[in-house]
């Protein structure tokens, strides 16, 4: 087996376009190009989208291989995200993989965005060690709120789901109807440092199971402003860092109410949160505290909780070891639901 290992990844899945280069599990580069282009539409416009990545892959492929001091002939492969994702941003992504993998005569390994997600742990930084197998994962992002059992690099098992909104989306739309700008996820976390989170209360989602849902809360959270500014058009305005911080605590809130219950089904001692929602800081903070309840609880370094390219390289390092290469004729898959 190769001792070096050097992969080419990239990342399109949704309106971030990123290439990474890899040596083993160390960044040697990671760029990410963020497209701002849907802010003025108050959320991402796919076919805007897969314009963008258009523009901005190939200079951001140059930008990463020059920063990383490689050249294409010490790859060891090309990696891309298949899927899940918008289906003309993946088809810019894995078009180029291939081309890329035609052109320098090197393997392909396609990479489940969710998978890549969870892997990212695995990249290696000075003072992070990384989760021991078995672990449960937490995955919340705006397109997905999943728990996964990860036995092993190779083998995940998604146990709950939302059912509806993802808790990404709740907190985007929530923004939205605030007039925060896109993406309002941050800002809310920005706001409500400031605020009461005990000052407003809404209606918690009654499920038994491992599975989420945030619809209700959305609609919830709209009659309750409608209800307010109609006796205050100033409402929002004066209660601004108290709405933020008390939405906040209840979506927060329902993430750790499901996610124990799986920890009482699946009793390990290690439980990883990842995905964009992973960088909130109200979810750190009560995640955290599971930590004095023997629970193990680790987050992807600030750089990696949202979408980039060496995710994708880390999961392709392990799927190279075990030699799991992938066909010149794949397409996306925007709906792939299964682990790979």
């Amino acid at each position: 087996m190769q001792t070096e290992i050097i992969i080419l990844a990239i990342e399109t899945s949704c309106d971030d376009t990123s290439c990474a280069v890899l040596k083993n599990r160390k960044v040697l580069s990671n760029v990410v190009s963020s497209q701002q282009i849907h802010r003025m539409h108050g959320g991402v416009v796919p076919e805007l989208a897969g314009r963008d990545h258009l523009r901005y892959l190939i200079p951001v492929i140059d930008e990463a291989i020059k920063l990383s001091g490689t050249e294409p002939k010490q790859f060891s492969a090309i990696a891309v995200t298949r899927g899940p994702g918008l289906p003309g941003s993946l088809q810019v992504g894995v078009n180029a993989a291939k081309s890329l993998s035609m052109a320098w005569q090197k393997p392909l390994i396609a990479v489940h965005h969710m998978r890549a997600h969870i892997l990212s742990l695995f990249i290696e930084k000075e003072g992070q060690q990384p989760p021991e197998f078995p672990f449960l994962c937490l995955t919340v992002s705006g397109g997905h709120t999943q728990l996964v059992l990860a036995e092993n690099p190779y083998d995940f098992k998604i146990i709950g789901k939302t059912l509806d909104d993802a808790v990404g989306e709740a907190f985007d739309k929530a923004a939205k109807l605030l007039g925060l700008p896109y993406p309002g996820g941050p800002i809310i976390d920005r706001l409500a440092q400031s605020g009461d989170e005990n000052k407003f209360s809404f209606s918690p989602y009654y499920g038994k199971g491992l599975d989420f849902s945030f619809s209700g809360i959305k609609t919830s959270f709209l009659y309750f402003l409608k209800e307010n500014t109609q006796h205050n058009q100033n409402f929002i305005r004066d209660h601004l860092p108290d709405i933020c911080a008390s939405y906040q605590k209840h979506l927060v809130g329902e993430l750790m109410k499901v996610t124990r219950r799986a920890l009482e089904s699946y009793p390990l001692k290690n439980l990883v949160i990842s995905g964009g929602v992973s960088a909130n800081s109200k979810l750190r903070k009560e995640f955290s505290l599971l930590e004095k309840e023997g629970i193990r609880v680790f987050f992807p370094l600030p750089e990696f909780c949202t979408d980039n390219a060496a995710m994708v390289g880390i999961t392709a390092y392990f799927d190279y070891q075990r030699g799991f290469f992938s066909d010149l004729n794949i397409a996306p898959l925007p709906r792939w639901n299964v682990f790979m």
